[in-house]
């Protein structure tokens, strides 16, 4: 395996605008306040892992940042658009922006895996919910087919997907997505369920969407050495606050694993 990618230069004297900033956000449940006031800011064109305990409020934040759960409180900026005060209509077009992987692929199994990734075109193009490769227009199954094959499965693309292994599955998902043209990825535990082998393969897969295609992308994963190798910053999470906030180059296993243990204890 090649080593990752080194993250863009810095260019000019002017910092880029955020890509996402976040403000005094806040999450509660009944009896319990699960994301307590997180203020974070996520530079474009790099990848940030979000780690921390089974609890911590991961999960929960990153469905927050797309509203799939509605935050109780605080501020979401995200790709130049204030996300909490966003109309219906306005966050189906900010959803489409953002590419989502889930750690189920919440594929169609009895679909090939070209119609599958067809279908991420629609959050983007009008079009019948029943598109399938065969009802298409020939631009987007062209496009569907160049996804494919940016995930190395253009040799797979007619085979149903409940004859796909799991580390393919993961592949056409990833295929699905960049469909949708995101500008900012969030990816919940794409390595887990995953042999070590495949879910490396998939994180230097997301990794180098970031690098080649400028993308951003927050990615939660429970594997210390994904997080060091595949990230260029890290957020860790205990109790709903932010408690590590640093460079990955200046992160080692020992420290992380310190982390752990500390927010366990707490």
């Amino acid at each position: 395996m090649n080593a990752p990618l080194s993250p863009p230069p810095l260019t000019g004297s002017a910092v880029a605008e955020p890509v996402l900033a976040v403000a005094g956000l806040t999450r509660d449940f009944p009896g319990r306040k699960v994301l307590q006031g997180l203020s974070f800011t996520l530079a474009p064109g790099q990848a940030t892992a979000l780690i921390g305990a089974n609890g911590s409020g991961k999960s929960t934040l990153l469905r927050c940042l797309v509203r799939l759960v509605e935050p109780s409180g605080g501020e979401i900026r995200m790709l130049g658009r204030d996300v909490c005060r966003l109309t219906p209509r306005g966050l189906r077009r900010f959803r489409a922006e953002v590419g989502i992987v889930w750690q189920r692929h919440n594929l169609v199994p009895r679909l090939s895996a070209l119609s599958n990734v067809i279908h991420g075109a629609q959050a983007r193009i009008p079009g019948p919910r029943t598109w399938a490769q065969a009802l298409a227009p020939a631009a987007v199954r062209n496009e569907a087919m160049a996804c494919l094959a940016r995930v190395g499965l253009a040799d797979r693309a007619l085979l149903r997907v409940d004859n796909l292994s799991g580390g393919q599955q993961q592949r056409v998902a990833i295929a699905r997505m960049l469909m949708q043209r995101p500008a900012f990825i969030l990816a919940d535990e794409p390595d887990a369920s995953l042999d070590p082998q495949t879910g490396e393969e998939v994180m230097s897969l997301l990794l180098g969407l970031v690098r080649e295609e400028g993308l951003s992308l927050l990615v939660i994963s429970h594997r210390l050495e994904h997080t060091l190798r595949f990230s260029d910053r890290i957020l860790g999470l205990a109790n709903g606050r932010i408690a590590l906030d640093q460079p990955t180059r200046h992160a080692n296993a020992a420290g992380l694993r310190q982390f752990f243990d500390h927010a366990e204890a707490a």
